[in-house]
């Protein structure tokens, strides 16, 4: 797997499988070859990729913090189904 993270918060935005390609730019993350999506707000100036992590399980943008090792729970995450 690999997940982008927010460098000031350590929060995973995304995971993917190992497979999936992702081209970070100063600009944007294109995700996909060919390209299946862009996410704008994320870049080579705010984000983190690591590649090769584990599944955390039960994972959801926002919900996970990861430090480039270890995966904690976000103390600030509520879960959507239960607003």
């Amino acid at each position: 797997m690999k997940t982008i993270v927010r460098h000031e918060s350590n929060v995973s935005l995304y995971l993917f499988d190992d497979d999936v390609a992702l081209t970070v730019s100063d600009n944007n993350i294109v995700v996909g070859n060919p390209a299946q999506f862009i996410i704008g707000d994320c870049n080579a100036n705010n984000v983190t990729v690591y590649e090769q992590v584990s599944d955390p399980g039960q994972w959801q943008g926002w919900k996970y913090l990861f430090d480039g090792t270890a995966w904690t729970l976000n103390p600030g995450w509520q879960d959507p189904a239960l607003s």
